[in-house]
């Protein structure tokens, strides 16, 4: 018997923070067909606060990484809020994340492995894994030092 997303995640035994609220005027969940869009989620911890900081500056490369995987946390938090269930979720489909580092930073898509690696573990290499971009910024929104966005595929019902 496979196991479910939901299931996979319990067995990780991570904590989910509250699903983020809108700091603006956006949706943070969009469903248009088969396909789910989650807007840009910052590093929400399980209390409601932020990580904040910059890459390079106030956080090493590991704690970045690690403050990555607090973002996907936070969306796999909105899909179950809005979805009621990973299972919902056939595949990933696109990643996007963004470092707040200091300019000569190279490394990108080491921190956002974090994100990915955790969707991996939730939905396995090969639906938890779709395409990304990891690009540096010169700032986002509160210090916080990663945001992404990304992109589902929603299973058809049976």
């Amino acid at each position: 018997m496979q196991i479910t997303p939901d299931q996979q995640f319990e067995k990780l035994g991570l904590k989910l923070p509250p699903a983020p609220t809108p700091k603006g005027v956006y949706k943070p969940f969009l469903v248009l067909g088969n396909l789910a869009y989650v807007s840009g989620h910052g590093t929400t911890k399980e209390d409601g606060s932020l990580i904040i900081g910059r890459i390079g500056k106030d956080l090493t490369m590991e704690e970045g990484k690690i403050a990555a995987r607090q973002v996907g946390l936070a969306i796999l938090a909105t899909l179950k809020q809005n979805l009621g269930s990973l299972n919902k979720i056939k595949r990933v489909v696109k990643v996007l994340g963004m470092v707040n580092c200091v300019p000569d930073f190279e490394r990108h898509p080491y921190i956002v492995n974090g994100c990915s690696e955790l969707f991996a573990s939730v939905w396995g290499d090969d639906n938890g894994v779709g395409v990304r971009s990891a690009v540096g910024m010169g700032s986002l929104p509160d210090n916080i030092p990663v945001e992404i966005e990304a992109i589902f595929e929603l299973r058809t019902p049976s």
